[in-house]
């Protein structure tokens, strides 16, 4: 407008005149009025694209709200069903279909589809009668504040008000929230606010509400984010975040972009194999719709991505490192974008730790492994414990890295931290380091720091350990597949020291990933007839039968028992646990009479060979009394339950868990011969011993639980039922 009042007195001066012009009134007059217009139009472009008084921020030209106004305020065209988003559509739903108004932040890692969200509630909105402005944050504070005051502007925001911010009589962003706090039935979408620091006015915290984002409206307010954190969106917003699709959901988008992919079984496996990331999904979904594709099936692609992860997902694209909208749709770019902030905010150990946990077996990890040391070593960067903290805080809070506390089952009073990471998440940042260097040193420091974990943990007295030996005992194959002859041994026994500890842990599902996990490495480094891994066998089998593979259980049990007698001979210890092992099988099985021989034959071997009072020795004892109650010889097992019991008690001490498994058998055979009163009084003796030493959900107490449920109703009925008893062997 200067220009042209400028060009115009020019013209006045230098070129002929119209005749209108020659009437010198009407012509200063003109001037006057567009000099006057000018200097209103700059106040009005300084007013609306400046920061509040004292912020020190360049101001915004004018010019930028035209081309606010000139931008499509449509929310972006959802071209496929939204799916497994039903809970948070309903929830952002009744929020926009009620009265309060307020603000709503949908948030988690890159790649969650957060913006299709958006998007649907966006359509559901408008499809309701709402008003929608679509809004998408471009990493600039004035081009936001021009977006807003065209969205108030489209929402009826007063000319007067207008002019009141232009001439510094208010805040515009002031002026903005008080008309959007007057004027309901509207949702504001701001799309990707994945820095909110920026979003200004000024430096305030977000949590101040005094900024551009606040939960004061009328209508809804609608965030999303990749930050997760409510230390940074405060007590005042929603906040939805949202998690993988399920697998079902996950199918069905893998199915609505290629229908004929296959059927749902094998579109269903290949979301289980993408972790249920919906950015993953539907680039899985687009290859293979394509006709040209390589891979046609949900099948073949599920294959092919094991060898060819980086080409199907983690590719390269030329216009990612600059344009980050490109970024956003690559799966190993997305989480670069959080990473590239994190290390502009001062995180500089995030993208290095997140690469050393993509390193481990994809499993829950302790937070307590994670140290100082371990960073240092592996990534050959200094690391202070604070500065480990703050990367994993903020990992956490852009959503790369989740941290539940876990509690053990058997007690509330040991907490476990744990990190987890999504599964695309550890594949896509594991090819991030090269190959082989650092990632083999950084490997061996992480073998190191894993086996001293395994001895701190199982050091620990009672059961303070056993929550952290749960979470160990995953990260453990691969370490003992990573062994070298030279250091076999030591790695096996850490396992095997591990291993120990979950058993006696009741923690039978991740006692037999060990065994497995032993026995293939034992075959691999010392073969098939090395009594170390006839041992490993036998491991094996108990385990199975722990969780209820009774058949297979005897038939492993009966070929060591076959390979030890042949090998180490009839009398070996290791063939005498083999004998009894496969008698305790043979009872799951049902096979009782065949088990009683074999109990009694072990029995006078072990006292034969070890003496009446070792330990193997009282355990055959107590396995064959049990194996006499199976045959309704229940006087007999009595009398050997109840020597077996003060053996036990002499020798290993009343609160040791094969003393409260004699207890709870003796209990079990007196109920068998009618003395419910005593075998009611040893129940609840057994049970509070068992939840005081074992916790209250470890597998031996919930025998007792049930044994002495059972006892209590015998006592009130006067039967008991020989089906509800329970009786619990001690295998080695």
């Amino acid at each position: 407008m200067v220009t042209i009042l400028v060009a115009m007195v020019t013209n006045y001066v230098t070129a002929n005149p119209p005749k209108w012009a020659e009437n010198n009134l009407v012509v200063w007059s003109v001037i006057g009025a567009l000099a006057v217009v000018s200097i209103g139009l700059l106040f009005w472009e300084r007013r609306l694209g400046g920061e509040p008084e004292g912020a020190g921020r360049p101001l915004a030209p004018l010019g930028r709200i035209a081309a606010a106004a000139s931008n499509s305020t449509n929310p972006p065209a959802v071209s496929a069903p939204v799916r497994g988003r039903d809970a948070e559509l309903e929830q952002i739903g009744w929020l926009v279909r009620g009265r309060a108004g307020g603000m709503v932040v949908v948030c988690g890692a890159g790649g969650l589809g957060k913006t299709t969200v958006a998007a649907e509630a966006a359509s559901q909105a408008r499809t309701d009668g709402r008003v929608v402005v679509w809004i998408r944050w471009r990493d600039d504070p004035a081009q936001l504040a021009q977006d807003m005051t065209h969205a108030a502007h489209i929402l009826g925001m007063p000319e007067a008000r207008l002019e009141e911010a232009r001439t510094g009589r208010a805040s515009l962003v002031d002026a903005v929230w008080e008309h959007l706090a007057s004027v309901a039935g509207w949702l504001i979408v701001i799309d990707n606010v994945d820095a909110p620091a920026r979003i200004g006015p000024g430096t305030e915290s977000i949590a101040a509400y005094r900024g551009w984002l606040r939960p004061d409206g009328a209508g809804i307010l609608l965030v999303t984010s990749r930050d997760t954190s409510v230390q940074t969106w405060g007590s005042g917003p929603v906040l939805i975040p949202l998690d993988p699709l399920a697998d079902e959901a996950g199918a069905k988008v893998l199915l609505d972009a290629a229908p004929h992919a296959g059927p749902e079984p094998e579109a269903e496996a290949l979301s289980v194999r993408l972790g249920g990331l919906p950015l993953a999904l539907d680039a899985a979904g687009t290859y293979l719709a394509i006709p040209t594709s390589r891979h046609r099936t949900f099948t073949t692609y599920r294959q092919a991505l094991d060898a060819e992860f980086g080409d199907l997902l983690g590719a390269e694209h030329p216009a990612a490192a600059a344009n980050p909208e490109t970024a956003r749709q690559l799966v190993r770019h997305t989480s670069d974008l959080s990473l590239d902030q994190l290390e502009e905010d001062g995180y500089t150990l995030a993208r290095p730790i997140l690469q050393l946990l993509s390193l481990f077996a994809l499993a829950p990890l302790p937070r307590a492994l994670i140290t100082p040391d371990l960073v240092a070593e592996s990534t050959r960067r200094p690391a202070t414990a604070a500065a480990v903290d703050a990367a994993l805080a903020g990992l956490h809070q852009y959503g790369l890295l989740n941290a539940p506390q876990s509690t053990d089952a058997s007690s509330a009073e040991f907490t476990v931290g744990q990190l987890h990471l999504h599964p695309l998440v550890r594949e896509v940042t594991a090819h991030t380091v090269p190959r082989p260097q650092p990632t083999e040193a950084w490997l061996t420091a992480l073998d190191q720091h894993l086996a001293q974990a395994v001895a701190t943990t199982i050091n620990i007295p009672g059961r303070g350990g056993w929550p952290t030996a749960r979470l160990l005992a995953p990260l453990l194959p691969s370490y003992l597949g990573r062994a070298t002859p030279d250091n076999f041994a030591a790695a096996r026994e850490t396992v095997n020291n591990l291993a120990r500890v979950l058993r006696v842990a009741g923690a039978g599902s991740e006692y037999l990933l060990l065994r497995r996990s032993d026995l293939e490495a034992a075959i691999l480094h010392l073969g098939p007839e090395h009594p170390d891994t006839l041992m490993g066998r036998n491991h094996l089998a108990s385990a199975l039968g722990g969780l209820g593979e009774h058949q297979q259980a005897v038939d492993l049990h009966r070929q060591v028992l076959a390979d030890r007698e042949r090998i180490l001979g009839s009398d070996h210890p290791d063939t005498l646990t083999s004998r009894n092992n496969l008698a305790d099988a043979l009872s799951a099985l049902g096979e009782y009479q065949e088990a009683l021989d074999l109990h009694r034959q072990t029995l006078a071997d072990h006292e034969r060979i070890l003496g009446s009072d070792h330990p193997d020795t009282l355990t055959s004892r107590n396995n064959l009394a049990n194996a006499l109650g199976n045959l309704g010889e229940y006087q007999q097992a009595l009398d050997l339950h109840r020597q077996v019991l003060a053996d036990r008690e002499r020798i290993l001490g009343p609160h040791h868990p094969a003393t409260l498994t004699s207890r709870n058998n003796l209990a079990d055979t007196l109920s068998d011969l009618g003395e419910r009163r005593q075998a009611l009084d040893l129940h609840r003796q057994v049970l509070a011993d068992r939840e005081r030493i074992l916790g209250s959900d470890h597998p031996d107490t919930l025998t007792s639980r049930n044994n002495l449920a059972a006892a209590e109703a015998a006592a009130l009925t006067s039967t008991f039922p020989a089906a509800w008893r329970r009786w619990v062997p001690w295998q080695r």
